[in-house]
């Protein structure tokens, strides 16, 4: 884990900019992992983009959620759910992908130089 994680829990996202705190459980440790993610909003839900800076292979956050999706949370300022991860698809995505790099060009560059294509995830608080 990084430091940026639990500073900013303890500065409860204040400072922070429009990002999150994502939980996921380790595809192969079984371990609580956090990462500092930009994000989205969407209603309640937020958007977060798969993009490892335009690298050939996805996040190791990524894989995590893909293998246990069951247990991913977000910590979005003070606030802090389990969230049901969804990966945008077809025109619902094209869209996503358009407002997302309108608000922030640096995942178009990433798009450049990667053969994959970037996901979107919806991450979707769960009652």
């Amino acid at each position: 884990m990084g430091l940026i994680p639990p500073v900013y829990r303890l500065l409860g996202g204040r400072g922070m900019g429009r990002t999150v705190v994502l939980t996921t459980v380790g595809a192969k440790s079984g371990k609580k992992r956090d990462v500092h993610l930009m994000s989205f909003a969407e209603g309640d839900a937020w958007l977060v983009v798969a993009s490892k800076g335009g690298d050939p292979k996805h996040p190791g956050w990524y894989l995590n959620m893909a293998r246990h999706p069951d247990q991913v949370w977000v910590q979005a300022g003070t606030r802090r759910v389990r969230v049901k991860p969804e990966l945008v698809k077809g025109a619902d995505r094209a869209k996503a992908w358009q407002r997302v790099v309108s608000e922030f060009s640096n995942y178009a560059k990433y798009e450049k130089t990667t053969d994959r294509e970037i996901p979107v995830v919806r991450l979707t608080p769960v009652p």
